[in-house]
């Protein structure tokens, strides 16, 4: 599998990525920058999380009209997956990739912990290295993670099955403790309608490694591989 990592002026997490891509696939992956506008040849585009252009404007917002997404977009139309961490969340949803936004916690504090998530499909190349109802445990680092939608959409996403990820309890129950961020009906990640693209918020490619402290992401990266290989 041959991944290709987008890089925004404030990305920060690139190099996490790239060393989980590689580790699971034995292949370092390529990185674009920004202002490109052709992409190279990939099997999965990745949009890592960071502060692209400062977080001016709101999340994203600026970094969703850089060159290199116009041709983002166009692979995705045409099948090829991309997935969005953090603030690759943010840019996939400002870039209409998405449903819903990506807005302030709602403690009004940036959160720096370990999560845990439920698993809520296997049934997608980013998911079936996990069992439905698994609960992982992984980082986030954010500050505007409260995912909203209206709720005919969020229907719709529950509906077709396009909630990848939910925070939750350490046994899987939806709480409202266990959702720091406030975001709706507890929703860490979504989907597209095709399951071609995800854009989640936690950090699962800072769970692949022991002295990371955990290594709960390594089925991500694994499933990715096996379907993309």
């Amino acid at each position: 599998m041959q991944a290709a990592i987008i890089v925004f002026p404030g990305s920060n997490r690139e190099r996490d990525m790239h060393d989980a891509l590689e580790r699971a696939s034995g292949k370092p992956p390529l990185h674009v920058w920004h202002r490109e506008t052709e992409l190279p040849k990939a099997d999965l585009l990745v949009i890592p999380g960071g502060f692209a252009y400062g977080d001016y404007l709101r999340c994203g917002a600026m970094a969703a009209h850089s060159p290199i997404m116009r041709a983002v977009k166009a692979r995705a139309e045409r099948g090829t997956p991309v997935l969005g961490v953090c603030n690759g969340f943010q840019i996939l949803t400002e870039a209409g990739m998405l449903p819903g936004v990506l807005l302030t916690n709602s403690t009004l504090k940036f959160h720096c912990r370990d999560v845990h998530l439920r698993v809520e499909t296997s049934q997608s190349i980013f998911t079936n290295g996990y069992e439905a109802g698994q609960v992982i445990c992984v980082p986030v680092a954010h500050h505007d993670g409260n995912y909203f939608a209206d709720p005919a959409t969020l229907d719709r996403l529950e509906g077709d099955g396009l909630v990848a990820f939910r925070y939750c309890s350490a046994e899987g129950k939806l709480t409202d403790d266990s959702n720091h961020n406030g975001s709706a009906r507890n929703i860490a990640g979504v989907f597209n309608a095709t399951k071609t693209v995800l854009g989640l918020m936690p950090h699962p490619e800072d769970a692949t490694d022991p002295i990371l402290g955990g290594i709960d992401g390594r089925g991500f990266f694994a499933g990715m591989v096996e379907a993309l290989s």
